[in-house]
């Protein structure tokens, strides 16, 4: 027995890997004044000055959104995913203001790592909703597929995404609350961002090909026959040239910002790339921030003017028809792609 003594006494005495529920008891003691800024939940002190800009920007653009959807009525569809995500944004970046006065505090730190993840999931379900009046625009004889199908594929492979962000954050959350580690919840989160990746990937693929099949057969059969006549006016515009602009920018800021989540989220919560900031403020905040606000100059509620009857209502990307300059009545998207025909 007693030969046991000086193995238990080494036992006990041996150093242990600190396990999350050890961090997270640290941090709950700890303050600016006890505790370096390494051992916070983030790494460093989060900017008041960037979070404060990008919470004004976001919260801007969400009444900018809501005013642009009352003015317009049409779009509402897209209308009422921006604004989601917009708000999302925002109560993400009021959880890291707060956390610049207490880098410690877990529940700030815990709403923003969840809001700031899955809102550009929203904004990307909008961006999806465009592309199929785009294509009626320029003629649906243009694209490999009807225009119908690029909503029925995208929003449910944009829905399985915001569901396993979603439900992955919570899972999350609901560990780190319980004294628990995070990581599969983490997993989750990792693996919904990479559905959404590779769902804009499929889109920016499709959307250029149709591009490159449009200008293809205008050059080859000139305009007239390539192209849509009845819409002819409406891709003259201004407005809907800056549109498309708007969207195929913010389409590649949205994807650009969650192939840096998708690496940011595999290194864990302690990894380098989300404990850097200057990482996040690029990648994050700024690029996500110019692409609504791009959205919010050349929204297609807006844009989509010559050659629609704008004073009538509408969801998604339907509106109404003009002919000879008279409102035709209401028609579905089933009806203009048989017209496209």
């Amino acid at each position: 027995m007693a030969s046991l003594l000086p193995s238990l006494v080494i036992h006990v005495l041996a150093p242990r890997e600190t396990s999350y529920n050890d961090r997270k008891n640290f941090r709950d003691s700890c303050t600016l004044q006890t505790c370096p800024l390494s051992l916070s939940y983030w790494g460093y002190l989060p900017s008041l000055p960037a979070n404060a800009l990008f919470l004004a920007v976001f919260a801007i653009s969400t009444l900018l959104f809501i005013g642009q959807g009352l003015l317009s009525k049409r779009f509402i569809g897209f209308s009422v995913a921006m604004i989601s995500g917009c708000a999302l944004e925002v109560i993400g970046y009021v959880g890291r203001v707060l956390s610049h006065s207490n880098p410690f505090a877990e529940n700030p730190f815990l709403i923003q790592i969840i809001c700031l993840t899955i809102a550009p999931a929203f904004m990307a379900a909008g961006i999806y909703l465009c592309l199929s009046r785009i294509v009626l625009t320029f003629g649906a004889h243009n694209s490999r597929i009807k225009p119908l199908s690029y909503p029925r594929i995208f929003i449910p492979c944009d829905l399985a995404s915001l569901l396993l962000q979603a439900g992955g954050g919570g899972f999350a959350s609901a560990a780190s609350h319980s004294d628990k580690d995070p990581t599969v919840g983490n997993n989750i989160m990792i693996a919904g961002l990479a559905v959404q990746v590779f769902t804009l990937l499929v889109f920016i693929i499709l959307a250029a090909d149709f591009a490159w099949r449009t200008f293809r057969r205008t050059k080859t059969l000139g305009s007239t026959d390539a192209l849509d006549p009845t819409h002819a006016r409406l891709r003259a515009s201004w407005a809907f040239k800056g549109f498309l602009i708007a969207l195929s920018f913010a389409t590649l800021c949205i994807f650009t910002r969650s192939v840096y989540r998708v690496a940011e989220l595999s290194e864990g919560w302690t990894g380098r790339l989300i404990k850097t900031q200057s990482y996040f403020i690029g990648l994050e905040g700024a690029i996500v921030g110019l692409a609504v606000l791009a959205l919010n100059a050349f929204h297609p509620g807006l844009c989509f003017r010559e050659g629609y009857d704008t004073s009538s209502g509408g969801c998604g990307c339907c509106g109404r028809r003009r002919k000879g300059g008279v409102s035709s009545p209401a028609v579905s998207m089933e009806e203009a792609v048989r017209v496209e025909k």
